[in-house]
């Protein structure tokens, strides 16, 4: 699920309803204006990474200096150019536009979100099928990691080298400044895009009325390239020069890189601002700028080395190399906060350990910065543009990701379709036989580039994906171990009525807890060690449920455990994936629904158990997962921070526990 950087206020994601008849026809008039901001900030959210494509796809695959080179001949650049438009119709139009965008979780897409609604308590499947679902999902998920490194990599580097069309001398400039339009991008997270996102969309309108256009004037150097439009060129290049068709493919992928994103900015648009956006602007104008590029190669082959950029007349190459930087940085900013987002669902999920996550905007949700995440990326991304050098150079490793992530979404869109939407099998079966044979040929194909930077996102994506798998284990047994300690709640409850040794001291304590079954640490530490109890007590557990936000009225449940004269309470708050946990804002709800609390969350004490991890003997776990998982632990922020404790009321209990 992507973040959005001054985004539009969150769209219902079910059909717009058209406004009843009346007298007077304001209600038509006020949802024009909302539905053309919907529609604008989807532009400059959603379709950055898919919208700068043209930059660098036609050129990667024309690229002399490519392990295998297509030829640049007439009926090659034919066959390429309607590859590109067929793939883009297939995939981005019919797949995800008219069918993907439709499998939402209360409204939220993205691929971490679909495999939630697969896989929670009660959908269809058994364990073993959604374990399976599981690890599918997560592995796509960990796929957008690597994409979130090579996107800003490609994407500026790509902008950038267009000076070297404005002086071949500035050649030597292309990396450096880079890399400082990398690092201004990464400080800037931290102060938050609510303000320059509201830009996003006004640019990324005037990116595609600019390409398009670019577009119309290539092709006034050779309107034949119109007739690649037609299906039967990408055909007869497939069939009838297999072998530079299929190598070629490796590239022709980075045209829909992106598509990804149309799913998972679902809950912040919806589907029909993110449909009328790719079919009315995006769609005619990538096309163009395509068509205008074959054009230009068909009107001169010594254009394949820079066919987007020589589209333009000499006068208006600086102000579109100006102009490709910033959408290239939208684009980057995108991805940037998508994978903000996809490590709290992650947090949430129990996938990683607690992650500082710091809200930039009072008045918008989705404003947030994770400020290790941040840094992670920022290094990699670096570390990618200084070492690849070029567009080109990336281009693989970038088609790679892409490709991988919309396989795995395939194969879990046809579960979908099957379990919740209840199509029949054969129909199911035709889906997956058309989208996959195209898809896993485009696979095969960028397989073939595993030596040349296509193992790249893969490696990144195993390593994220042990580590995600690795830290649900750690989390499993390290539970386990836990509650052999803590012993039953409510048997502890039971243990202080009857103990004579247990002082009651003024004031109220929280102790945040994992579940309702187990006694705090920090609670029983109290009790056993100093013999003492305050006089009014909330044992409180966080839940997160698997949708977006969790529903009002399962927010807040508060339990007496038995006994109603104690002062002790047990307090569950629900969280959805997609929210951040706010225990002070908890209670506040929690004192509201019971009667039984009439506690000050201002004027409360809270507890925190912590645990300190060690590596031992024990069996369950190899020892290279138990040091992985002990030094993930490492990165998790401080609890407090985590749940917006007050830090002057906070008291952490500490124990050591070995995994």
């Amino acid at each position: 699920m992507t973040t959005t950087p001054g985004a539009p206020a969150p769209a219902d994601p079910s059909p717009e309803p058209t406004p009843e008849p009346a007298a007077d026809a304001s209600p038509q008039r006020s949802a024009s204006p909302a539905r053309a901001a919907l529609t604008l900030g989807a532009l400059g959210i959603v379709f950055g990474d898919i919208g700068t494509s043209p930059i660098y796809t036609i050129q990667t695959v024309f690229d002399p200096s490519d392990p295998h080179p297509v030829a640049v001949r007439d009926p090659a650049v034919f066959g390429v150019a309607s590859l590109i438009f067929w793939t883009a119709m297939i995939v981005v139009t019919i797949k995800y536009v008219l069918i993907v965008l439709r499998a939402d979780n209360d409204g939220e897409g993205g691929i971490l979100s679909l495999t939630t609604l697969l896989t929670r308590d009660g959908a269809p499947g058994s364990a073993r099928t959604k374990i399976a679902l599981t690890a599918l999902g997560l592995f796509g998920a960990s796929l957008f990691f690597g994409d979130s490194m090579i996107t800003p990599a490609i994407s500026v580097l790509s902008a950038v080298e267009g000076l070297e069309l404005v002086q071949p001398g500035f050649a030597t400039f292309v990396v450096p400044i880079t890399v400082v339009i990398i690092v201004l991008l990464f400080l800037g997270q931290r102060v938050g895009t609510a303000k320059v996102g509201r830009l996003f969309g006004p640019v990324m309108l005037l990116w595609f009325l600019s390409i398009g256009l670019c577009g119309i004037y290539g092709l006034s150097h050779d309107p034949s390239a119109l007739r690649a439009l037609s299906p039967t060129y990408a055909v007869e290049f497939l069939f009838g020069d297999f072998g530079e068709a299929f190598f070629s493919l490796a590239a022709v992928v980075l045209a829909i890189t992106g598509a990804e994103a149309l799913y998972a900015d679902l809950g912040h648009f919806g589907r029909p601002p993110i449909a009328r956006a790719w079919l009315v602007i995006v769609f005619p104008a990538c096309t163009l700028s395509y068509l205008g590029q074959a054009a230009l190669i068909l009107d001169d082959p010594r254009n394949a080395r820079a066919p987007f950029f020589l589209m333009v007349p000499d006068p208006l190459l600086i102000p579109l190399v100006v102009l490709a930087t910033a959408a290239t940085v939208i684009a980057s900013q995108a991805v940037i906060t998508g994978a903000f987002s996809v490590s709290r669902q992650a947090v949430q999920l129990g996938y990683l350990p607690r992650l500082r996550i710091l809200h930039t905007s009072t008045s918008e949700a989705g404003q947030i910065y994770v400020p290790w995440i941040n840094w992670v990326l920022m290094v990699a991304v670096l570390v990618l543009v200084v070492t690849y050098q070029s567009s080109s150079a990336l281009a693989y490793a970038f088609g790679m990701a892409v490709v991988a992530t919309i396989n795995i979404g395939t194969v879990l869109l046809a579960w979908y379709a099957r379990t919740h939407w209840h199509l029949p099998l054969p129909v199911v079966l035709a889906a997956v036989v058309v989208f996959s044979s195209l898809e896993l040929l485009l696979l095969a194909a960028n397989m073939t580039k595993l030596a040349h930077g296509a193992w790249l996102p893969l490696t990144i994506a195993l390593l994220v994906f042990l580590t995600l798998m690795t830290w649900r284990r750690g989390r499993e047994r390290v539970t386990e171990k836990r509650n052999a300690v803590e012993g039953s709640l409510r048997d502890f409850v039971d243990e202080v009525h009857e103990s004579e040794h247990t002082v009651r001291i003024p004031g109220t304590a929280v102790y945040l807890n994992r579940d309702k079954e187990t006694t705090p640490l920090a609670m029983r530490t109290n009790v056993e060690h100093n013999h003492v109890l305050h006089e009014h007590v909330v044992v409180l557990t966080i839940e997160t449920l698997p949708v977006p936000v969790a529903p009002d009225d399962q927010r807040i449940e508060v339990d007496a455990l038995g006994w109603t004269d104690d002062g002790i309470v047990h307090v569950t708050a629900r969280y959805g994936y997609a929210e951040s946990p706010d225990v002070p804002d908890a209670l506040r709800q929690a004192r509201r629904v019971s009667d039984e609390l009439s506690i000050d969350p201002e004027e409360t004490s809270y507890f925190v158990s912590t645990i300190e991890l060690k590596v031992g003997d024990s069996p369950g776990m190899p020892q290279w997962r138990k040091r992985l998982f002990v030094a993930t632990a490492g990165i998790a922020s401080d609890a407090a921070d985590y749940f917006n404790l007050p830090r002057d009321r906070t008291l952490l209990v500490g124990s050591v526990l070995e995994v």
